[in-house]
């Protein structure tokens, strides 16, 4: 008989969790103004709102908190963390921010001019935040097989080349970098292969411009390039990771997500230039150079995640679950962003409540029934991520309009999996009967998903 998977670690420490009435949900959505960003942590289930700082950390991990250097300056702490930083990536100069959102603010604030134009595959919202509120235009460049969420393309985060040469060629002398996220969030944490990251910093080394990797999920990346692309079978997830950012010039980390900590991020690079204007902006908006935002515990942690989350193991236990609950999903007809993606499971909200008109936003209201249905937090990424052009103002219905399901590191067991997927069948069942969405009450004007207040219609 042959062995069935398990997972590669085993449980130290455990966190009660409370299960809510639906009339409590009831009330709680509707003071929340049916924004589960609004929901208090109590308030819910099984929480899948991100998988962004939200993980459980090793044994190893807790221990060198207790050896943290609280040091302002020099601390042993950071170059501990920067070693490890320049062991995996292979970059020479290394900024630690307090999470991925700053690394983006420093390094653009050196960077992002007004009128600027940054191509990427898929922007997540806070990069294209910090693009577009200085002025500058962010372009989608991504393969048009990602638009197809029941299409099944091993790597559907691929950059198109023919797009991104047309943004070059019709921008020439006003891109500063390209951004290159690896796996690509906004799409369905989708991979990027080693073959496009290779292609895509050639055209654009072609033309002049830098790129800069967005890389909160890379060792999840890796894993996708050592388990679906030819050759990479029988290398390591470090010797992968390695040769992804061979010839990139800059890198941002979000180091909540794949470095499994609770709070870090950092900039890395190759251009002394970048880095000496980086560090000019570090200074006032994250703290001195050696530290940018963490202590010294959390440098620690970090680079301890950061050396076991590139490992195979681990990442195949993690990247198994989100497979299983896809496999629910698929057992239940339920429509996702397909084949499934390193961190979290992306519901079709467009193919799920089709009586919803898109300007009733059927992602947040999918999102809203799931979390009534059961106390399971979900994500809206969609019509309502996507804010509204900046200079027509209108809601952007262009792209994807998707519940994201992230699944937190080590945190949740197969049984709460089978939670998610049942309650998503009970809504799913009763789907016709769901004809109205939602609408905006007030709104930021930008990043508005995460404090948007709505009304049910």
């Amino acid at each position: 008989m042959e062995i069935p998977f398990a997972e590669s670690w085993k449980i130290k420490m455990i966190e009660p969790m409370r299960k809510s009435t639906r009339e409590e949900r009831e009330q709680w959505l509707r003071e929340a103004h049916y924004n589960v960003f609004q929901l208090k942590a109590e308030q819910v289930y099984i929480d899948c709102l991100t998988d962004s700082g939200t993980g459980a950390m090793s044994d190893r991990q807790w221990a060198e908190l207790m050896l943290g250097d609280e040091s302002y300056a020099g601390a042993t702490s950071f170059y501990k963390f920067e070693s490890v930083v320049k062991r995996i990536f292979g970059m020479k100069y290394v900024i630690p921010t307090h999470q991925g959102r700053a690394a983006e603010n420093v390094l653009f604030s050196y960077l992002v001019k007004e009128g600027n134009v940054v191509p990427g595959n898929a922007h997540f919202d806070t990069t294209k935040g910090h693009i577009e509120s200085r002025k500058a235009k962010a372009i989608d460049v991504t393969t048009d097989d990602a638009k197809d969420t029941q299409k099944v393309v091993p790597f559907k985060g691929n950059v198109d080349l023919e797009k991104l040469e047309k943004v070059l060629k019709e921008n020439k002398g006003n891109v500063p970098f390209m951004v290159l996220t690896v796996t690509n969030n906004t799409v369905g944490g989708q991979p990027v292969s080693m073959q496009n990251i290779r292609e895509t910093c050639a055209l654009c080394h072609k033309h002049g411009v830098p790129v800069v990797m967005d890389s909160a999920r890379f060792a999840e990346n890796a894993y996708f390039i050592k388990t679906r692309e030819k050759g990479y079978a029988d290398k390591t997830i470090k010797q992968i990771a390695l040769e992804m950012y061979k010839d990139a010039d800059a890198m941002t980390m979000s180091a909540k997500k794949d470095g499994v900590v609770n709070m870090g991020g950092f900039i890395a690079t190759n251009n002394e230039e970048w880095f000496e204007g980086a560090k000019l902006f570090c200074i006032p908006f994250e703290g001195y150079i050696t530290y940018g935002g963490m202590n010294g515990r959390d440098l620690n942690a970090l680079a301890v995640g950061l050396d076991e989350n590139t490992e195979y193991d681990m990442l195949h236990t993690r990247i198994h679950q989100v497979e299983y609950l896809a496999s629910k999903l698929d057992e239940y007809g339920i429509p996702y962003q397909r084949p499934a993606g390193g961190h979290a499971i992306f519901v079709d909200a467009d193919r799920v409540l089709t009586h919803v008109p898109k300007e009733e936003f059927p992602a947040q209201t999918l999102t809203c029934e799931l979390y009534l249905e059961a106390g399971v937090r979900g994500c809206e990424i969609g019509y309502i991520l996507a804010d509204r052009d900046p200079v027509t103002r209108e809601n952007r219905f262009g792209g994807l309009d998707l519940l994201r399901l992230c699944i937190p590191r080590r945190v949740y067991t197969d049984n709460h999996m089978n939670v998610i997927a049942a309650a998503l069948k009970n809504v799913y069942e009763r789907r016709e009967q769901i004809t109205h969405g939602v609408a905006i009450e007030w709104e930021a004007p930008l990043m508005r998903h995460f404090t948007v207040k709505l009304k049910r219609l």
